[in-house]
């Protein structure tokens, strides 16, 4: 049996039931939350979902879009079931391998259905460093050799003509992100993100517009941690669900 805890995101506007240990929701998904451009009437799909925290806390900000929750491990999407009723939310649980086109027909993730996707894809590719032993941990951070271009061609293949693709990535992996993405989309908008201002970026965030042939724009780098520690004013407010990244 899995320990779970209960816990509280945006200043308690989303309860959050996950594994005590393993991935957690934290910064990575409050960030890719923030910077999620949904809209009444949008079919907005979140893959790799975990619990569901990014599509849960993307839905405290956009009333009427239909949320569509995609995770491969039964017992995470059981907990993400869990986590949509108790947070009021009627999104549609999509238990199936991102990776395997006919488990995600089977589920009914078609192609091109998709107005919004949002994405923190696993870390790291088999080879490229320890894979943690815990099972729920070692998924969400793995994939295999050449897994990142296959998750993010299938995340394209979900999304509509002028669909927007929204990730959040280690910062070492730009040149990666960036040469995948351009395959498909354009109107790239690239931010970094700063444990502090002294320090070299952690995590970018990648936002795009399929088919888009708009050139790419950086905009301005998003800082943690003050020179004391604590969040700075735009984070704090960012986890509390007082701001955005739009």
């Amino acid at each position: 049996m899995v320990e779970i805890t209960e816990d509280l995101l945006l200043g308690g506007r989303v309860r959050l039931v996950q594994p005590e240990r393993g991935h957690r929701a934290g910064t990575d998904a409050v960030l890719l939350a923030a910077s999620a451009p949904v809209k009444a009437g949008d079919v907005v799909v979140d893959v790799g979902a975990a619990t569901g925290a990014v599509g849960l806390m993307a839905a405290t900000r956009a009333k009427g879009a239909c949320y569509v929750f995609v995770e491969r491990d039964p017992d995470l999407a059981e907990l993400c079931r869990r986590n949509c009723q108790d947070n009021g939310l009627d999104g549609r649980i999509a238990v199936a391998d991102l990776l395997d086109r006919n488990a995600r027909l089977a589920v009914g993730l078609m192609p091109e259905s998709a107005d919004l996707v949002l994405t923190n894809p696993p870390f790291l590719e088999e080879g490229q460093a320890r894979i943690s032993p815990n099972r729920i941990r070692a998924a969400a951070h793995a994939l295999p050799a050449g897994g990142l271009e296959a998750w993010l061609k299938a995340c394209a293949g979900l999304l509509k003509p002028k669909g927007r693709l929204v990730l959040i990535h280690r910062a070492d992996r730009t040149s990666e992100c960036l040469r995948i993405v351009d395959r498909w989309f354009g109107g790239l908008e690239l931010r970094f993100v700063h444990p502090s201002a002294d320090r070299p970026a952690i995590r970018l965030l990648l936002a795009g517009v399929k088919g888009s042939k708009a050139p790419l724009t950086i905009l301005p780098p998003l800082i943690l941690n003050g020179p004391d520690g604590r969040f700075t004013p735009q984070a704090d407010a960012l986890h509390r669900g007082e701001a955005d990244l739009l």
